[in-house]
């Protein structure tokens, strides 16, 4: 992993920095979401009416006549401010690819393994439990791990978890990321436009001309982003694919003494963390828990699958995954991390919880099957994160001993 800038966040003795600035906006950022995610709940449970559902469904409309494109807001956040968020992630797999720890086959192997068993054995157990359609939609729902919420989980634990466990699950989750983003692209995409994609490729072009000239400031990129935004909309490809894409083409070059990478991230990102993942969480996070709706998802197959996926998926995937790299020297532990941490960090991969609502409604659109699965990620979140801190307090207070 690559060093940068340290940013002290003064909160006190229990949530101390962790060494970048990535890390440190996505620490807090967790905190920011865990807020938006329990005012949602409010919102939607002890308000009066369908408060919460209508503001969400009231239709916006940008643009004039022709040239427009109109969306409820739920959609606006999810399809629209949501491409910002994972134009950061292009960013950070941009940044890795460069002069992180994904430069290194060697050093990037044990967790780009351990990240493709815990996406494996999830969607296999959440198939198991729903072998058939509609509920086999869901499929990809606990194949993603929430960095901010993960990350944050482990600030809170503060000394007790070694540097080499940190940059661990770090790497482990942006190559999640990855995957998690050719899930969406490949089997969430349809009723594909030829003619759109191939106006979203000629603007890529335009993106390509544009550095070749050696243009470096970014408002030159706003208007070529947006048109390729509404082209992969409009394509059938999911929008925020367009942010991955943007993130990665970014200039690996200097713009005024400083990296473009490092002036967008430090542009952006805290506006990611801080108002956008928040504000997705509060329009997607509001599931109604009521005896009824408890009960459903109980017995749902769909709650019991992603539950299974991100509970036992990610915790079993990632130790056997890392198990037998180790055992097989395709890779090797961090300096001072030991296999019961490694526990510890799987169980903690099970909080699938932004990108994970972000696949359900992808998978089931509303209704009472989005539902179930909704009630299935605030609970396996819930599960993984109290578990996997208890497991790692455990096995850091072990290797103090003598």
């Amino acid at each position: 992993m690559a060093r940068r800038t340290h940013v002290r966040i003064p909160l006190g003795r229990r949530l101390p920095p962790l060494g970048d600035d990535f890390v440190s906006v996505e620490a807090l950022g967790g905190l920011a979401l865990l807020a938006a995610t329990i005012a949602a709940l409010v919102w939607a449970n002890l308000a009066g009416g369908d408060s919460y559902a209508d503001l969400w469904h009231t239709e916006l409309t940008l643009g004039v006549r022709d040239l427009s494109i109109t969306e409820d807001l739920r959609h606006w956040v999810n399809d629209g401010l949501m491409t910002v968020f994972f134009f950061v992630v292009g960013l950070e797999i941009k940044r890795e690819l460069v002069e992180g720890d994904l430069r290194d086959p060697k050093t990037a192997a044990l967790p780009a393994l351990a990240a493709l068993g815990g996406m494996v054995l999830p969607a296999a157990l959440f198939l198991a439990f729903n072998p058939s359609a509609p509920g086999s939609d869901g499929w990809g729902i606990p194949v993603a791990t929430d960095i901010a919420f993960a990350v944050g989980v482990l600030a809170l634990l503060g000394s007790r978890i070694p540097k080499g466990l940190k940059l661990f699950l770090l790497t482990l989750a942006i190559v999640d990321d990855v995957g998690a983003i050719l899930v969406i692209a490949v089997f969430y995409s349809d009723g594909l436009s030829g003619r759109w994609l191939g106006a979203a490729v000629a603007t890529l072009l335009v993106f390509f001309l544009f550095q070749r000239l050696g243009i470096r400031h970014p408002v030159a990129y706003i208007a070529p982003a947006v048109v390729l935004w509404v082209c992969t909309l409009e394509s059938g490809v999911h929008a925020t694919i367009a942010g991955v894409v943007l993130g990665l083409l970014a200039p690996n070059q200097e713009w005024r003494a400083q990296p473009v990478i490092d002036r967008l991230e430090r542009l952006v990102h805290p506006w990611t963390s801080f108002v956008i993942v928040p504000l997705f969480a509060l329009a997607n996070a509001g599931v109604l828990l009521g005896g009824d709706v408890v009960a459903a998802a109980h017995t749902s197959r769909i709650t019991l699958g992603v539950v299974a996926g991100l509970v036992l998926g990610k915790t079993l995937g990632i130790s056997a995954a890392v198990g037998a790299a180790v055992r097989l020297r395709l890779g090797r532990l961090p300096p001072g991390v030991r296999p019961r941490q490694v526990v510890g960090a799987a169980m903690l991969a099970g909080i699938g919880f932004t990108v994970s609502l972000f696949i359900a409604e992808l998978s089931f659109g509303g209704g009472d099957r989005l539902a179930d699965a909704k009630v299935g990620i605030l609970a396996a979140s819930l599960i993984s994160g109290i578990a996997g801190a208890l497991v790692l307090l455990w096995a850091g207070r072990r290797s103090l001993r003598p």
